[in-house]
């Protein structure tokens, strides 16, 4: 078992009981770093420690210990297929399941949540109002997805890929963003927390922009709408989807069997097989029409706070507080440059006492970049958008690729001024040099 396996376990049992580091600590006459590390997988506590952790946590030290010695190392990845009405997804999870069970995955399912409901008679029309019917789809599929993960956790193999079936923003284009809003209320939750609660989303789009000719209700009961419709239905999920860190739109560009290898290649990259490079193209924009970002219905706004960490072994360090009006989510990120275009890239998501510790780490050189993020769909592209509050005539635009010769179309309201990909003023770790002093003043003359 890896240390952070266990860790986890503490840190879920201290949650459980509703308590603070600090008061750990101070039950256990350690220091709050301590408890942190324990939490963090970077150390285990002794046996006497054991014994008093087992006491506050309302567990016997038998239990502590046996989990401690078989708590497994595994890996699980869940993503999100989704996609426009006819867009290939039941042959596509058919795909996925035959490739990366040959690459050593076990790969579990999570169904259509709409379809299992509308084909047994629970469906919009049905019940009384279409809130409803979302707040029913949206509690099935929460039990749904706990059953998996909860599963999961429970098999051999170390490498899992949960596949959702559609995930819970799906529903975020059926209804109302007053609506929406109402629902995660309800549900004591958040747009940012159901997003972000998946590593990746992948979307196919639908057969109705490009591939008109094989656009059929006939393989789908759930199915109703026309060409029209779905090519409608199909920007609003993508809308819905928009602000996820990894968000992958799979277009028609190509023939059918084409457009799967695509899709199986860009869950590839994203897992890492073989290994997890990231493929990502810089141009220095000049400032956008912030107003018209905002109101366009498939760009998401996104605030981050980012702190570059003490290297180690060359590998480049940060967290990220990523998120909006105060509800945040937290990731390490750690990178290593392999080409000017190529480097391996890691990231994992960090509970706040995590992230709070690990900003202990900071590398006091660099200064924290802020910057607000406006995540664009557009062109069948996802193009991230940074505004830096330093910067009055200028911004960056990224946009991360599964291969390095693939087009990009640059939105026509987007005027670049350079490529930056190569340029090393332009990265973030030496931005974070020179925020305050040189870089900031330059001006687009």
């Amino acid at each position: 078992m890896k240390d952070i396996d266990f860790g986890n376990y503490l840190y879920q049992l201290r949650k459980d009981n509703k308590l603070t580091q600090r008061y750990v600590a101070y039950q256990l006459d350690v220091s709050d770093k301590a408890v942190s590390k324990w939490e963090m997988g970077k150390s285990k506590p002794d046996l006497d420690k054991l014994k008093l952790l087992a006491t506050l946590y309302n567990v016997s030290l038998d239990e502590l210990l046996d989990v401690q010695n078989t708590k497994k190392d595994i890996n699980i990845s869940k993503i999100v297929l989704t996609g426009g009405p006819c867009a290939g997804k039941t042959t596509a999870l058919n795909w996925i399941s035959n490739y990366f069970t040959k690459r050593g995955y076990t790969v579990l399912f999570v169904p259509e949540t709409a379809t299992e409901l509308i084909s047994n008679g629970v469906a919009p029309w049905t019940c009384g109002t279409n809130y409803e019917y979302q707040k029913f789809q949206v509690q099935l599929q929460k039990v749904k997805e706990k059953i998996f993960d909860d599963a999961a956790r429970t098999m051999n193999n170390n490498k899992i890929l949960i596949v959702c079936d559609r995930g819970m923003l799906d529903n975020k284009a059926y209804m109302k963003d007053v609506e929406f809003k109402r629902l995660m209320r309800e549900f004591n939750t958040s747009e940012t927390k159901e997003r972000d609660s998946y590593d990746a989303v992948f979307h196919l789009v639908s057969a109705a922009k490009g591939k008109e000719d094989v656009y059929t209700l006939a393989n789908n009961q759930a199915r109703t709408e026309s060409i029209e419709e779905a090519r409608v239905l199909d920007d609003k999920i993508i809308s819905s989807w928009t602000g996820h860190p990894h968000f992958r739109i799979i277009d028609n560009s190509t023939d059918f069997e084409n457009k799967l290898e695509r899709l199986l290649k860009e869950i590839a990259s994203f897992l890492g097989e073989p290994e997890p490079l990231e493929i990502e193209r810089k141009f220095l924009i000049y400032y956008p029409d912030i107003k018209e970002l905002e109101s366009m219905t498939n760009c998401t706004k996104v605030d981050i706070t980012q702190t570059y960490l003490k290297s180690i072994d060359g590998v480049e360090r940060r967290v990220r507080a990523r998120g909006i009006d105060g509800d945040y989510l937290y990731y390490l990120t750690e990178k290593k440059k392999i080409t000017g275009l190529k480097r391996i890239e890691v990231e994992r998501k960090l509970t706040q006492d995590e992230y709070l510790a690990l900003l202990m780490e900071a590398d006091t050189r660099l200064h924290p970049i802020h910057k607000t993020r406006y995540c664009l769909s557009e062109n069948n592209q996802y193009f991230e958008i940074d505004i830096y509050p330093e910067w009055d005539s200028q911004a960056i635009m990224e946009i991360e690729l599964s291969g390095e010769d693939d087009p990009i179309n640059i939105p026509y309201f987007i005027k670049t001024i350079k490529e930056v990909t190569d340029d090393e003023n332009y990265k973030n770790y030496n931005m974070a040099k020179d925020m305050p002093k040189q870089l900031v003043k330059k001006k687009i003359k």
